[in-house]
């Protein structure tokens, strides 16, 4: 096999490897609703977002033949459908995310209505798709921004996962190389905003963890 192939083989890997990496630290929340029988400190909208994001690459991954894409978004969507019929069981707003999520797949089918039945053209339909699909990934990467300006405000990284930053910032990397490889700016593009959240997550981790171990030995003395 020549090293292109295995260097491609290898980094196909890492980006389902990482990918399901990241989508199952969704488990966590899953168990916790289970255990306590509620959806107390678990949010919804990341779910369906995840979800929706997961069937746009789908798409995109089965017209252009790609089987990275394919696999790493089948298991996404089965994973991501799964946490939101467990937060619909245990929430006693069932009426609120059933309206949520009705919505956000209505325009799921209308751009999957616009896309096969309106732009005929293969090679026009997966530029449409691929920008619709990297906006979409773009603003999921960049939805936590107010997160982070209150861990600013608070100078606590209490409601920060450390697990889920590493496994986002290994996840947005590897694709990131992966659309370089195949020359994809679809793909590439809007990878980078994750990367660049993920390291500003952990520079507030390094810097605030450092904050309260400080105050913690003056409140010692």
């Amino acid at each position: 096999m020549e090293a292109g192939g295995v260097g491609d083989a290898v980094l196909s890997g890492a980006c389902v490897l990482f990918t399901l990496g990241m989508f199952s630290t969704g488990l966590s929340d899953l168990r916790h609703m289970q255990r306590t029988r509620s959806v107390d400190n678990v949010q919804f909208l990341p779910f369906l977002t995840t979800d929706v994001n997961n069937l746009g690459w789908l798409s995109y991954g089965v017209l252009k033949g790609d089987w990275t894409l394919i696999i790493v978004n089948s298991v996404g969507a089965v994973l991501q459908t799964l946490y939101i019929l467990a937060y619909l069981r245990y929430s006693p707003r069932k009426h609120a995310v059933l309206l949520q999520t009705a919505s956000l797949l209505g325009v799921l089918l209308a751009g999957y209505g616009y896309f096969w039945l309106l732009v005929p053209n293969l090679e026009a339909r997966l530029q449409q798709l691929g920008l619709f699909c990297s906006v979409f990934t773009v603003s999921m990467y960049l939805s936590p921004l107010a997160d982070l300006a209150k861990v600013i405000q608070t100078k606590s990284t209490q409601n920060l996962s450390f697990s889920l930053t590493i496994a986002t910032l290994l996840t947005s990397a590897s694709w990131s190389f992966y659309g370089f490889r195949l020359r994809d700016p679809y793909i590439m593009v809007p990878n980078l905003p994750g990367i660049l959240t993920s390291i500003i997550r952990l520079w507030l981790f390094w810097k605030y963890s450092l904050g309260q171990d400080k105050n913690y030995r003056l409140l010692q003395t």
